[in-house]
């Protein structure tokens, strides 16, 4: 008996006030890794009209002019002069509450409790990483869709095409599946902040009708076209359903670091383990662990083991290894799942120091001119083909086929 669901899920323009938020946090993190790799980051920003608060610990020898550096990135989201809509990177006040990382912490991840050679994890916790086949990154339709339709509108808007857009923007997919395999588009939304002047043109409805017009035709129909899905006459769409969205961005509604975890993950198609990633340094295992999931669960589903893998990672402060490792498959696995596991065991080292060394974490910045997390603080941390990211590489998946060709030779 064949199964049909909807499965919804959004993503953000890097104009949203979270997203500007993150992508604050991670231009500290670059530019003092880039500096400084041995740094300790743990960077958190607020910002509401006219403010930008930056808080958290930072212990570097990273010399940073702030005011300089988070006016840049808000100028290069757009929000300057009369196009930021109420937010100006020249004139918003910009407050710097940053202290230095507890002393009670440093010691336990500098020398790892169980190996004192080693990193401990900065912190306890439980990251999950996820993937399945339906789509060519192997990410899920909707999030990968949703994403792909912010990152156009930001094209569209920066690069002249539709030159009333503004940068705060949200989008969202809802794909229907069929016997758990996506089969078509059920509906679209798009949300985006536009300026005043088109107010001028026409009435309310008819300014509706016409960014819906100009969205199907420069955003929509490109995005869709390049992931080869038809849309078909029974597709809804639902373009700037409130109406006239001028107000937008820190001016409309405040903003916070890490407040979108599950736009950068996976659009809650899989678990989250609940830590956000934007303005910590590798040490912190919420960022650097999730990356180590994906790619742990990328390249089992790459191998070919299974159609879906989702991995969960338990830490414990101070602690290299982790202290548990969990693989589901969701009844996808060619072989069984506790194998998975074990195999993941074999091939993969999932402590601290090991992560941040496969993936060279505190040299990216550097390697990158940098900005490095920076890119990743919008349209997703995963599934981004458009950069090279360490934990998104399938370099793992000739040492797994082997146990693929085991199982079905028996």
């Amino acid at each position: 008996m064949s199964t049909r669901y909807l499965f919804t899920s959004e993503s953000v323009t890097e104009g949203h006030p979270d997203k500007v938020c993150d992508q604050i946090s991670d231009a500290v993190l670059d530019t003092i890794l880039t500096q400084d790799p041995k740094a300790r980051v743990a960077c958190e920003c607020a910002a509401s009209t006219g403010l930008v608060l930056v808080i958290g610990e930072i212990t570097t020898k990273a010399t940073i002019d702030f005011q300089e550096l988070v006016r840049s990135v808000i100028k290069s989201i757009g929000y300057e002069g009369e196009k930021g809509g109420g937010f100006d990177a020249n004139s918003c006040s910009i407050l710097n509450g940053l202290n230095k990382q507890s002393p009670d912490i440093a010691p336990a991840v500098n020398s790892a409790r169980d190996d004192e050679s080693e990193l401990g994890a900065g912190d306890q916790g439980m990251m999950f990483g996820f993937a399945c086949d339906e789509t060519p990154e192997l990410m899920p339709m909707p999030i990968s869709a949703a994403h792909k339709l912010a990152q156009r509108l930001t094209e569209v808007r920066k690069n002249g095409t539709l030159k009333y857009l503004r940068p705060d923007g949200k989008t969202q997919v809802t794909i229907e599946y069929e016997d758990h395999k996506p089969v078509r588009v059920d509906s679209i939304l798009i949300s985006t902040q536009h300026d005043p002047s088109i107010d001028k043109l026409t009435a309310n409805e008819e300014i509706r009708q016409r960014i819906e017009n100009d969205l199907k035709a420069y955003v929509i129909k490109p995005v869709f076209d390049l992931l080869g899905i038809k849309l078909d006459d029974k597709t809804k769409y639902l373009i700037n359903p409130s109406g006239r969205f001028v107000i937008g961005g820190p001016h409309g509604d405040a903003g916070l670091t890490g407040r979108k975890i599950i736009v950068d993950t996976y659009g809650g198609y899989s678990r989250h383990g609940g830590g956000a990633f934007s303005g910590k340094d590798p040490t912190k295992v919420d960022r650097s662990a999730a990356y180590a999931a994906r790619w742990v669960a990328k390249n089992i589903v790459a191998a070919g083991l299974a159609s879906k893998c989702e991995v969960q990672i338990a830490y414990a402060i101070g602690v290299a290894r982790p202290t548990s490792l969990h693989v589901t498959t969701f009844g996808t696995g060619k072989i069984a799942d506790d194998e998975i596991t074990k195999l993941i065991s074999e091939k993969f080292d999932l402590r601290p120091q090991a992560i941040i060394a496969h993936f060279k974490l505190n040299e990216q910045p550097k390697l990158h001119g940098g900005r490095f997390f920076q890119n990743v603080a919008a349209y997703g941390h995963f599934g981004r083909p458009d950069l090279d990211l360490p934990w998104e590489k399938l370099d793992r998946v000739d040492v797994l086929k082997p146990a693929l060709a085991k199982a079905t030779s028996v």
